[in-house]
C-alpha cells in the first residue's frame, strides 16, 4: 500500500476559545499515516496566536492582517509537506474524529476529492437561514456542474496536493469553497461525499453571511463559463 503522510490544516482568525481543543483533537485522532498539523492565523486579534504557540507538533504560520479564509489555506497549501491535504476548520462545529471517514475513501481510490456532508450526516443547531443557503449553493452546483454534491460549503474538504498542480487559487474569503469545487470538478476529478457530524459553535462568532452566499453563487456561475 502506498505511503500517505496527511497535512490537517487548520485557518483561524479569533478562535482563541476553541483552536486549542481543535488542536487536541487532531492530535488524538489516529489517521494511520503520518501526519503535520499546519494552523495559518489570518491577523487573529484575539489570543489566537498565544494559544497555539504553546502547542508542540504544530506548525504555525501567521498572516500580519486579515485577509479571508480563502487566503489563510492558500497560505497553508503553500507550506504544506502531505500528499493529502484535510481542510479542518478551528470553530469546533466539525469534529475531527470523523477525518478517517473522509480520507478512506481517497486512500483506497474510490475518489479522488472527498467532502464531508453535513446534509448526508447530522446537522446540529445549523440556523434555517444557513441551512437554507448551503442547499441553494449546493443545488445550485449540481444544476451547472452535473453532480450530485449535497454540501458544497462544507468546511470538511480533503484532496491530493498533486491534484491543484496547474490550478491559480484567486479567491480571499469563503468564495474558495466554490472556487475549489469548481476547478477540481473542471479537471475531471470525482467528488465523493460521506457524511459527518457538524454541530453550531459554542464558542466565537460566526464570520460568514448572507452577502458571502451571493458571493459564492457568483463564484459558482463565474466558475462554469471561465476558462
Amino acid at each position: 500500500m502506498k505511503k500517505h503522510r496527511i497535512t490537517v490544516l487548520i485557518p483561524c482568525y479569533n478562535e482563541e476559545g476553541s483552536i486549542l481543543e481543535v488542536i487536541d483533537m487532531v492530535k488524538k485522532v489516529d489517521l494511520s499515516y503520518p501526519k503535520e498539523i499546519i494552523v495559518v492565523d489570518d491577523g487573529s486579534e484575539d489570543n489566537s496566536v498565544e494559544k497555539v504557540k504553546t502547542q508542540t507538533g504544530v506548525r504555525l504560520l501567521q498572516h500580519e492582517k486579515n485577509q479571508g479564509k480563502g487566503k489563510a489555506i492558500q497560505t497553508g497549501l503553500q507550506n504544506a509537506t502531505g500528499d493529502i491535504i484535510v481542510i479542518q476548520d478551528a470553530d469546533l462545529e466539525y469534529f475531527p474524529k470523523d477525518i478517517p471517514l473522509i480520507l478512506e475513501p481517497l486512500i483506497e481510490g474510490k475518489a479522488g476529492v472527498v467532502f464531508g456532508s453535513r446534509f448526508l450526516g447530522k446537522a446540529d443547531g445549523m440556523s434555517i437561514s444557513h441551512s437554507f443557503g448551503n442547499k441553494v449553493l449546493s443545488w445550485a452546483t449540481r444544476v451547472l456542474y452535473g453532480n450530485s454534491i449535497t454540501d458544497m460549503m462544507t468546511g470538511y474538504k480533503a484532496f491530493f496536493k498533486g491534484d491543484l498542480e496547474g490550478v491559480t487559487l484567486k479567491s480571499k474569503g469563503f468564495e474558495f469553497e466554490p472556487e475549489i469545487v469548481t476547478k477540481l470538478l473542471k479537471k475531471g476529478k470525482k467528488i465523493m461525499e460521506v457524511p459527518i457530524s457538524y454541530s453550531y459553535r459554542r464558542k466565537g462568532k460566526a464570520k460568514i453571511g448572507w452577502k458571502d452566499g451571493v458571493i459564492c453563487l457568483w463564484w459558482l456561475i463565474k466558475g462554469k463559463f471561465s476558462k
